[in-house]
């Protein structure tokens, strides 16, 4: 059941009444408009993430079957010691960015040209293994801004639709309610007070 709001059947109750709906519709409309913007933003950004994961996964595992060569060829002890020797393999900024009011950060990673380990008796695949892991956490990085946009998007839709939901079934009903009971109350005083105009211009007939 909608309950009314406690609001005095008055004439200027009315009119604020009305003037409120039409900025709770208006309002409620707009939040269509962000829902469904971000119904599809959210739709688009778990397709980008998708398919990120899925090119992640498939350097991650080229990356890993190099350096399984190289611990064939070079054994673990050396590859340690030149794993020790490596230099950064990228470069990573991490900066604010706004979608639809929607703050996340936002991240650019770059890899760094490989240096040479300075040892003896490394393979070819060992740097194949390197490139390969570079890569991958490059995509690594994208990955996680995609995932943290992908998790506030759906935070805020679930918010604005949670707000849709309210203004559609809860306060814009009991708006409507609070109207339609007043224009009644005004409505039945309005007769009452012609009813008696009647019965006064009645009475001074007779007289």
């Amino acid at each position: 059941m909608i309950t009314r709001l406690k609001t005095p059947p008055t004439k200027s109750a009315l009119l604020g009444l009305r003037r409120q709906i039409r900025f709770l519709q208006q309002g409620h409309s707009m939040l269509e408009r962000k829902r469904d913007l971000l119904n599809r933003l959210v739709r688009e950004q778990l397709e980008h993430y998708r398919q990120l994961r899925s090119q992640a996964r498939a350097v991650l595992v080229e990356a890993y079957r190099w350096l399984a060569v190289a611990q064939m060829r070079m054994g673990s002890d050396v590859i340690r010691q030149a794993a020790l020797g490596a230099g950064p393999a990228l470069r990573v900024e991490i900066f604010p960015r706004s979608s639809v009011g929607i703050e996340y950060p936002a991240a650019r990673a770059e890899e760094i040209a490989l240096q040479p380990v300075g040892l003896m008796g490394t393979d070819a695949s060992f740097d194949r293994a390197r490139s390969g892991l570079a890569r991958t956490a490059v995509l690594l990085v994208r990955l996680g801004e995609a995932e943290t946009a992908l998790w506030r998007m759906l935070v805020e839709q679930r918010r604005t639709q949670r707000r849709v939901n309210a203004l559609r079934y809860n306060i814009i009903p009991r708006y409507r309610a609070s109207i339609r009971f007043i224009e009644s109350i005004l409505e039945e005083d309005e007769r009452m007070t012609l009813f008696q105009i009647r019965r006064l211009r009645e009475s001074g007939r007779r007289a």
